[in-house]
């Protein structure tokens, strides 16, 4: 059955699948999806398939739509039933099939998706399958005329567990008060079994009923308002480490012991240095939001910056085109050449831990060696026209402009280490907004010009 472009091409996405579950995304949009997947992958010598999902009400359905997309082409299903997408990740890479893990990550309840993989977890972006499944689905999928796949169920989570902990040594540290704040997503069933075991460390827990309504607050760290809870949950148990995870536990935010949020940029710096520590002149990839600290950081020890487009498929692709130890971005997604290249907020945090248990100072003092510049964090904006409010900025800021990167939407050099830049989302109606510059005043004073010609053009829109 054919469907229309507009219709399949909005929640297929650049390197994923997601919509509005009923509006946008229903069971027979997935099992479509599913056929036109086992179809990719079928064609590279794959014979089966492992699903994962989060605890969103919508999963159970759509996984059950999906595996029968892909049972119906052949292939056969491996179910792993509820997990985090790094655990999905590990059983694609453990079982050396594809993969599909649905959630929606840190969206709001309304919404699902799907990430795909490759067997060992390589990546699956609109440049490398998921634009051939795009044309799929519009298309129509062909019938298989052979025999359907069979389903089996297997529990992955404790080799998950004990997976990471052989690749990082937690052993002798210190003991360590770990608040964590699952958000009511996956980290509430990975946590037990990644952190449990270690011994001297107490995990704190919060929010680690699996609700896919989020009662607490909504499972995406990057927003401020919803550290809130972890900063005080740090303070009042006396935690030496705060952790909040997203929905699908993929990526991992960290708050000081003074319950203050730690910058992904100083995370990403702080492992890449234990990374190149085991190897030196390794390379380490950087997202085009990152700080610039992270390059100067890496330099600093011997390795070999190279900087990606925002995105979990770039950045795999880019992670196995180079032969990079490990990968940072902005957002908290973190990435190892020893975890087939893909992301692991659990394996990042466990690096911070490490690097904290391993030496007496707080948090707060050990986080302080990898920051150099403030930033606004990531500041979202709803417009009409993002094309024109970008010009519009870009005319503000005139011959104040020392050069302009279009790697992906604008960045732009204003001098004396101040930046900005501005993209539209992959997943989302928004532009969005990233500032750095030496002072909070110098962040402050771009985010309100930046702003302020936004709303300008976007008030004369209406």
């Amino acid at each position: 059955m054919s469907r229309p472009a507009a219709a399949v091409q909005r929640v297929i996405k650049a390197y994923d699948v997601r919509g509005l579950v009923g509006s946008e995304l229903d069971e027979h949009l997935v099992a479509e999806v599913g056929g036109a997947f086992a179809r990719l992958v079928r064609g590279e010598g794959a014979s089966q398939v492992v699903i994962g999902h989060d605890m969103r009400s919508s999963s159970p359905a759509l996984v059950a739509a999906f595996a029968e997309g892909v049972r119906g082409q052949g292939l056969d299903v491996v179910r792993i039933g509820l997990a985090s997408t790094d655990q999905l990740y590990f059983a694609s890479g453990l079982l050396d099939c594809p993969g599909a893990m649905f959630t929606a990550s840190h969206n709001p309840a309304a919404y699902n998706g799907i990430k795909l993989c490759r067997a060992g977890a390589k990546p699956v972006g609109k440049d490398t399958g998921l634009g051939t499944i795009s044309d799929e689905v519009i298309a129509g999928v062909p019938a298989f005329d052979g025999a359907a796949g069979t389903i089996t169920d297997r529990d992955v989570l404790v080799e998950y567990g004990e997976f990471l902990r052989s690749l990082v040594d937690l052993s002798g540290l210190r003991p360590l008060r770990i608040a964590v704040d699952a958000g009511n997503g996956m980290a509430g069933h990975t946590t037990p079994a990644v952190l449990g075991p270690i011994t001297g460390a107490t995990v704190l827990p919060l929010y680690f009923e699996l609700d896919g309504t989020f009662p607490n607050h909504e499972a995406n760290p990057l927003d401020p308002a919803n550290l809130v809870d972890l900063q005080a949950h740090v303070l009042a148990t006396g935690a030496d480490i705060g952790l909040a995870f997203d929905g699908d536990a993929d990526r991992c935010f960290v708050v000081d012991e003074l319950g203050r949020p730690v910058s992904p940029s100083a995370v990403t710096a702080l492992v890449a240095g234990r990374e190149l520590g085991r190897e030196i002149g390794a390379t380490i990839i950087h997202n085009l939001i990152t700080s610039r600290a992270v390059p100067e950081l890496v330099v600093e020890r011997g390795g070999t910056p190279v900087r990606s487009r925002v995105g979990h498929s770039y950045i795999k692709a880019l992670m196995a085109d180079t032969g990079a130890i490990f990968g940072g971005e902005h957002s908290a997604h973190y990435y190892f050449r020893d975890f087939w290249g893909a992301d692991s907020g659990m394996l990042a945090a466990m690096h911070v831990l490490a690097a904290l248990g391993e030496q007496d100072r707080p948090l707060s003092e050990l986080m302080a060696d990898y920051q150099r510049y403030e930033s606004s964090g990531e500041i979202n904006f709803t417009v009409s026209d993002a094309a024109k409010c970008v010009d519009a900025v870009l005319e503000t800021y005139g011959a104040g402009i020392q050069s302009i990167d279009h790697l992906d939407g604008v960045t732009v050099d204003l001098g004396e280490g101040s930046w900005f830049n501005l993209r539209t989302s992959n997943t989302e109606p928004l532009l969005r907004l990233n500032v750095e510059a030496r002072t909070t005043e110098d962040v402050d004073a771009i985010v309100k010009t930046v702003a302020d010609r936004i709303s300008t053009v976007s008030e004369a829109a209406r």
